[in-house]
């Protein structure tokens, strides 16, 4: 078993799960209607539309999260079994998506959000267990 990816996926999951947990307590939570999953109470310069949207993209990075992490799960339980070109084609694909990811993130808080460095975090132990 290749821990960096093993430990690379389930950080990526985590990730995802707290993502999605912290975002409806910390920013949604107050935006819905009783009873109503996807927020819909707007401020001023906000329309229903762009909120529902954000919130819709908001989960949708945590499932991508998820799926990602599945992934490396497996790569890292079965590696020797795959194809070799393949492998490295995802192992590349992720380690950019997720140090667009960190650096994305470091920009758009200032680097407050702590989100960039488990991306980061993530990107460097995948490049480790190649």
């Amino acid at each position: 078993m290749n821990t960096y990816f093993f430990i690379a996926g389930i950080l990526s999951f985590v990730l995802g799960v707290v993502h999605s947990v912290l975002g409806e307590y910390l920013i949604f939570s107050g935006k819905r209607d009783k009873g109503h999953i996807v927020p819909s109470q707007t401020n001023k310069g906000l329309r229903e539309g762009h909120l529902r949207i954000i919130w819709a993209t908001w989960h949708l990075a945590s499932v991508f999260g998820g799926c990602i992490g599945a992934i490396l799960v497996k790569i890292s339980m079965v590696r020797d079994e795959l194809n070799a070109a393949f492998v490295d084609l995802i192992t590349w694909a992720t380690v950019v998506a997720m140090l667009v990811g960190a650096l994305l993130v470091a920009m758009g808080t200032k680097g407050r959000h702590p989100g960039w460095v488990v991306l980061l975090l993530i990107a460097g132990l995948l490049l480790l267990g190649k």
